[in-house]
């Protein structure tokens, strides 16, 4: 086989190769850089003959005369050209193997499978001859690097090598000239210093597909330039630092660092106070590699503070910040500083978003969710937006619940007039949501909660539509059905259900159980017997499918139980929980004088497992500690309304949670469709419940009990494992497996006798960012693909399942075909023969594994916390039959939310090299029917059509713009 980006038209290949030199070739002015460092200029009509070359290779000389072959290589070669010029840099010069990369690409996407793998291993194949020849090369010009002046001084390869060198040490499948041919590459004369520290990133991104430990090396390599960034901002002067010379610099920087953020009023000055020797001395420097360069790069993005563009801020010294601000309060706030540094700087345990944004700076807003309720009057529904927007401009999350707002066609006796019902209102939440974008470091975005039985309930359902009037959509805003037990009764006895408007039914909306069912059928009767203006009767399962179809259709409204949420909540005797917030796991009550507040952080549980199994001990030290950080953020927080300082300081509730738990099945060789999985989820889940709150009773005994600790489920020794029975009691059933390991009576008289510090102690939140901090998997989540491009606000990442290609190194099967055959079936190995079929069980992605076992195991956990659990549903190929089955198991598994739907679209990941560029997940319109079965005749075939791109399909994936995703 020969394929050359060189060669000339001849031969067989003439009338192709011709007929693309007819195309106009691109933009005069473009070269090509060629291996020995000479250059050509850009001609497309070279791109056309390779690609008929590789066609040739494997279809044969007939491919030489096929009309098919001549459209598909013009239509090749136009798609090359165009992602050549999108990625033009200044100087508008392209490297030979940049082209490659690109041809490889384009019949990748092309789905030209096998002549893509013919491509690939000849690319090398003429490496490794390139590599064994001992023929003498050219001298490479030197190089000079432009100062900041303009000036040019000769480019420091010595100091290059000695970097690219650093990174690559104590990896193993890393090779460091690998690393620098490939940065060499991308050098040219008069680069800028910018450049030079990025052109080794890059270069070593561009390998992770082949072995994950690149990623490790990219994050190195952006430590680089981000320490000259840190060290010249602190110093005032040119500075630039290896990783072995901060082992003896990170005290005196760590110094200049707080004095220089003060002085930029972007830290608190009382972080000063401190004993800053006994702080600095306890700077863990190695630990900055412990990052991936996903996780370091969102860092440098998003979090690391920075004055006008620029960071001073090193990771080490963001850690100690954090856990510093988390400290002020303590008696000994040094001990207590350097014990959460060392929880923070090891990913044993992470703090939410918005705690790391915000401790110990000037602003502490450290909560992550608020939950409110909107009052049914104008004050109080504008105030309720005013407060959206304070809320998220500190980087909170928001939850509201909109059901006591009267419905379309309410009277309204002030003005004699009718109301226009919820919706519009809704669409000025959603337009202050987008206004309010969190300071540029994340979208802010809400939640909206209606329940099932308001008169407004179907228009409700359209608001995500993209057609249909656009006054009456909220295209940004999330929506989430607040549903009743009783509902879900009728629907399953195939029976009738009414509407009401919440002026005329007042009561509904603080009952639940036994009382909401008296309450509802009492003014089913009184609307019956006309004594009610505004209600509307449906079959019950009619809306159920509309809920189902929109859900399909939109990804919303989400499918959030009432009930369960109330019944099991710790806090019935002081409240009603009205909604959860923007991503399903937090359970609190909500009024009009008190806004709910949560404070978040998830244990890392692949850093408390090894192939044993649990590291119970670890486990308990890690989660004491973090309940104790959580417990301060309370105290500490930056409030911007009373009503959430209210209710926070009265209640105190936090949401322990936990990510990794994927990968964690994974190191245990444990696949996430198994009952072990289940059993494991249970377990886990457990001893994380009874960490927690003993951890709470231990606080209490120290600091004393929340104020409205008497009278809750706490004091009445009823812990989460008992609610359950609670709940057991107001339904025929519930499929909730009741194993219990550990000495809970023990720990039920403990808390009845000293009381717990935390009115909730557990919730399960989607760690989309901190996982990727921490580089492991997210939340509760089964793993997307093993090898896919993840796209978020810092960019697209190329993610190698590192267990994954740690197995099939030991079987032997990790190669170039391998990389080529994940990226042809998106990430998925189940298609792949040559993989055994019990790695093919173990890594098992979401959308290959029944949505079943995502239920079981969530009911496992559910039982053991006091909140709920941000629990996404991935379903292949959903049909109404399917939907229908799988949401009312979750309802009679006793689960208190749901999350997002994830479908999959009919093209998935992008077929791509991923070679000095990254993709993006493709999502095209493809249409079903949801047909939803009922007890009685069939109703009609609905078709819904997944929207394109912007809603994407259910849920995109990894969309940048997501709260989830983020």
């Amino acid at each position: 086989m020969s394929i050359s980006m060189q060669s000339e038209p001849t031969g067989a290949n003439a009338p192709l190769a011709l007929a693309s030199e007819r195309r106009p070739t691109a933009e005069p002015g473009y070269s090509i850089i060629k291996r020995n460092g000479g250059t050509v200029p850009f001609d497309a009509s070279k791109i056309a003959v390779a690609l008929t070359k590789a066609f040739l290779a494997v279809e044969g000389s007939k491919a030489a005369a096929s009309r098919r072959v001549h459209e598909t290589v013009e239509a090749l070669t136009d798609d090359v050209v165009a992602a050549l010029m999108r990625r033009a840099r200044d100087g508008r010069v392209f490297h030979i193997e940049e082209v490659q990369d690109q041809v490889e690409l384009a019949l990748m996407r092309g789905e030209h499978q096998r002549v893509a793998r013919a491509y690939v291993l000849y690319r090398e194949e003429r490496t490794r001859e390139r590599a064994s020849a001992t023929t003498e090369v050219a001298a490479t010009p030197k190089l000079r690097m432009k100062g900041q002046d303009g000036t040019l001084l000769p480019l420091d390869e010595a100091r290059l090598e000695a970097i690219v060198g650093e990174a690559c040490e104590d990896l193993d499948g890393i090779v460091s000239a690998t690393v620098l041919t490939e940065t060499r590459r991308n050098l040219y004369d008069g680069i800028s210093q910018d450049e030079l520290a990025l052109a080794p990133i890059l270069a070593a991104r561009t390998l992770v597909e082949t072995e994950p430990n690149y990623a490790y090396v990219s994050a190195r390599l952006l430590l680089d330039k981000l320490r000259r960034q840190a060290l010249t901002h602190v110093a005032g002067r040119s500075e630039q630092a290896t990783q072995h010379e901060m082992e003896g610099r990170y005290a005196d920087y760590f110094r200049a660092y707080l004095n220089r953020g003060i002085a930029a009023e972007l830290i608190d000055p009382e972080l000063a106070r401190f004993d800053l020797a006994r702080i600095a001395a306890a700077l863990k420097p190695a630990r900055d590699l412990k990052f991936q360069y996903l996780g370091l790069q969102t860092l440098y993005d998003r979090y690391f503070l920075h004055e006008h563009g620029t960071r001073f801020e090193l990771p080490q010294a963001f850690f100690m910040r954090v856990a510093m601000g988390l400290a002020a309060r303590e008696i000994d706030r040094e001990a207590r500083a350097i014990e959460f540094y060392d929880l923070l700087s090891s990913f044993d345990f992470m703090a939410s978003t918005p705690t790391l944004f915000n401790s110990g700076t000037l602003r502490p807003q450290l909560s992550s969710c608020f939950l409110t309720t909107v009052s049914d009057d104008l004050d109080g529904i504008f105030k309720s937006i005013k407060d959206n927007a304070l809320l998220a401009k500190y980087s909170g999350g928001l939850g509201n619940d909109w059901t006591p707002v009267r419905g379309l066609g309410a009277h309204i006796k002030g003005t004699n007039g009718e109301s226009q019902g919820v919706v519009p209102f809704l669409k000025v939440a959603n337009d202050t949501a987008i206004a309010v974008n969190q300071g540029g470091k994340r979208k802010g975005a809400v939640c909206a909660y209606l329940e099932t039985w308001h008169v407004d309930i179907e228009e409700f359902l359209d608001l995500r539509k993209n057609t249909g009037d656009d006054r009456r959509r909220t295209h940004d805003m999330n929506t989430a059905n607040w549903v009743p037990d009783l509902f879900m009764e009728r629907v399953e006895a195939n029976g009738d259900w009414t509407l009401f408007s919440p002026n005329e039914t007042p009561d509904l909306h603080d009952l639940y159980g036994p009382a909401f069912k008296t309450a509802y059928e009492r003014y089913e009767a009184r609307a019956a017997a006309g004594e009610l203006k505004v209600f509307r009767t449906v079959r019950a399962v009619d809306l159920w499918r509309k809920m189902l179809t929109m859900l399909f259709e939109t990804g919303h409204p989400w499918i959030t139980f009432k009930d369960p949420c109330n019944i099991r909540s710790p806090q019935n005797h002081v409240g009603v929980v009205h909604s959860s917030n923007l991503c399903t796991e937090i359970t609190l009550n909500t009024s009009r004088d008190e806004v709910a507040v949560c404070n978040l952080g998830s244990v890392n549980l692949v850093a408390h497992v090894s192939d044993k199994g649990l590291d119970f001990a670890r486990l308990e030290r890690t989660v004491k500690v973090a309940m104790r950080m959580l417990d301060n953020v309370i105290d500490i927080n930056f409030y911007t309304i009373p009503e959430a300082r209210r209710a926070n300081l009265r209640h105190r509730p936090v949401g322990l949670g936990l990510m990794g738990f994927a990968d964690a099945l994974q190191m245990q060789g444990i696949a996430y469709a198994s009952d072990a999985a289940v059993e494991f989820a249970d377990a886990s889940m457990e001893a994380i419940s009874y960490y927690a709150i003993s951890a709470s009773a231990d606080l209490a005994e120290e600091r004393g009990a929340y104020s409205s600790f008497p009278g809750s489920l706490w004091s009445k020794g009823a812990l989460p494992i008992d609610s359950l029975e609670l709940l057991a009691a107001t339904r025929s059933e519930i499929e909730v497996d009741r194993t219990q390991r550990l000495d809970w009576g023990t720990l039920r008289q403990r808390v009845m006798s000293v009381g717990m510090r935390n009115s909730n102690t557990m919730a399960i939140a989607p760690t989309a960012t901190i996982s990727n901090i921490c580089g492991v998997s997210q939340s509760i989540e089964p793993g997307y693909q093993n090898l896919f491009v993840k796209s978020n606000m810092s960019g697209d990442f190329t993610v190698v399942n590192a267990l994954l290609v740690r197995d099939l190194k030991a079987r032997g099967l990790w190669d170039e075909v391998m990389i080529s055959d994940l990226k042809y079936f998106d990430g998925s190995v189940g298609q792949i023969d040559r993989i055994p079929d019990d790695l093919k069980a173990l890594y098992a992605t979401a959308f290959e594994i029944d949505a079943g076992w995502l239920i079981r195991a969530a009911s496992r956990r559910q039982k053991w916390i006091d909140q709920a659990q941000s629990l996404n549903l991935y379903i292949a190929n959903p049909s109404g039959k399917a939907l229908d089955a799988l949401y009312r198991s979750a309802w009679r598994a006793g689960l208190k939310t749901t999350y997002y739907l994830r479908s999959r679209s009919a093209t998935h990941v992008e077929k791509s090299t991923l070679k000095g560029t990254d993709g993006k997940l493709n999502a095209v319109a493809v249409s079903a029917p949801i047909v939803v079965a009922a007890p009685a005749e069939p109703a009609p075939v609905r078709t819904g059509l997944v929207l394109p791109v912007i809603d994407g399909p259910a849920c995109l994936i990894d969309d940048p713009d997501c709260e989830a995703c983020q």
